[in-house]
């Protein structure tokens, strides 16, 4: 008989210790809204088996996570959250059950959500990642407004040629939410600095009279590298600046850099190199493998533009030739590698590595007002530079196919 007992203390206490071993604290939460879905994250150290379905009369997406208890990570994600968030109107938590924890989100409209775990990476341990989208799919950004612009009543002088249509300038701040991209020697991040030199040149380029700028993000989250050329076609525009300021494995590596897209490879082992980290963007940031975009797809691997690659070409030149005045050149031509965010067929695209965020001095400046805007000048110079040399190679806005 006591045997028997000792069997049954044995065993209880095995269950005991399992329990225990399975309870789980998420080691962060994060919260990304933007115009167009809004981000959750959950960080734990290890993957957290979930379950989830959405309710309606009130809208709400419910979350089951087992094995998931009570901590400051958990508790914290309630505290991210804001008015201005355009889905999520509250967040509830709590134990449903034993062993189960229950996040709920109020919802603001009926969303379409996606639920998908992302294996660690860099930084971050095992994420759980949950996604909103309006139901009736995501939105593209609104094409600025077009006011009529006039026939010229003289010829328009070679230095400075004239425009019957507004010229379309697409910006790109690298990185963004969950990918911080490079971060400095003093814990900048490059997608602080690449999101402000993005908003300071889209205000030089709106105030030109025949241009204007579209942010493809205009906030810290997250936007994969597909959708940002989906983004630039979607408003049909005729030139897209990607705002970079990449890390080196050497800290003195310095100064500014242009790229363009390569269909034969790249033209340095750098640009190879640094390519291959630029397309890791969407393995940091997070995007959900399983869904399946033809058209997308279509677009990334259609690299049949030689003519928009060569225009591109002479966008980087022109915007080389003016940062040169500004920064040191890291090399004086314009490079070329297989960036997956320079793959639009039809819009003549370029990368600017503005700096090294990686060399302290680099990070400093890039850091100070007055040199953003001399860097800024510096990019919508260039561009108007090309336009006045190459006016006939800009794309038509108005007859290209959607």
């Amino acid at each position: 008989m006591l045997h028997i007992l000792l069997k049954i203390l044995l065993l209880c206490g095995v269950l005991v210790a399992s329990g225990w071993a399975q309870a789980l604290q998420l080691s962060a939460t994060r919260l990304w809204p933007s115009p167009d879905y809004t981000r959750v994250t959950l960080e734990a150290p290890q993957p957290v088996a979930y379950k989830f379905f959405t309710l309606s009369n009130p809208e709400r997406l419910v979350i089951d996570l087992e094995g998931v208890e009570a901590s400051t990570g958990l508790d914290a994600l309630a505290a991210q959250l804001t008015a201005q968030d355009p889905y999520i109107g509250a967040i509830r938590l709590g134990m449903n059950r034993p062993g189960v924890m229950r996040l709920v989100l109020e919802l603001k409209t009926a969303v379409k959500p996606s639920v998908f775990q992302l294996q660690p990476l860099g930084q971050y341990g095992h994420r759980l990642v949950v996604d909103l989208y309006p139901a009736e799919g995501a939105a593209a950004p609104a094409v600025p407004p077009q006011p009529v612009v006039a026939e010229p009543s003289s010829p328009a002088k070679p230095e400075a040629p004239q425009y019957a249509r507004l010229i379309i300038v697409a910006i790109d701040a690298g990185h963004g939410g969950e990918d911080p991209g490079a971060i400095g020697a003093s814990g900048s991040h490059e997608k602080n600095i690449t999101l402000a030199l993005a908003k300071k040149l889209k205000q030089k380029i709106d105030a030109q009279e025949n241009m204007r700028a579209v942010l493809i993000r205009d906030g810290d989250y997250f936007v994969p590298l597909g959708q940002r050329v989906t983004k630039a076609r979607a408003v049909k525009a005729d030139l897209f600046l990607s705002i970079h300021a990449d890390a080196f494995i050497k800290s003195h590596a310095r100064g500014s850099s242009v790229f363009a897209l390569s269909e034969n490879g790249a033209t340095s082992v750098a640009a190879r190199w640094l390519a291959k980290k630029e397309n890791e963007a969407d393995l940091v940031g997070g995007i959900n493998i399983d869904v399946k975009d033809p058209f997308l797809k279509r677009t990334l691997i259609d690299l049949s533009q030689t003519a928009t690659i060569n225009d591109s070409l002479k966008l980087g030149h022109a915007v080389l030739k003016e940062i040169g005045g500004v920064n040191t050149l890291h090399k004086a031509q314009v490079e070329q590698a297989g960036f997956a965010v320079l793959k639009a067929p039809d819009i003549p695209s370029i990368l600017i590595e503005t700096a090294f965020i990686s060399n302290p001095e680099e990070e400093k400046r890039l850091n100070d007002p007055d040199y953003q805007d001399k860097l800024v000048d510096a990019i919508v110079g260039g561009v108007k530079n090309y336009f006045d040399t190459h006016p006939l190679t800009a794309p038509s806005r108005l007859t290209r196919n959607p």
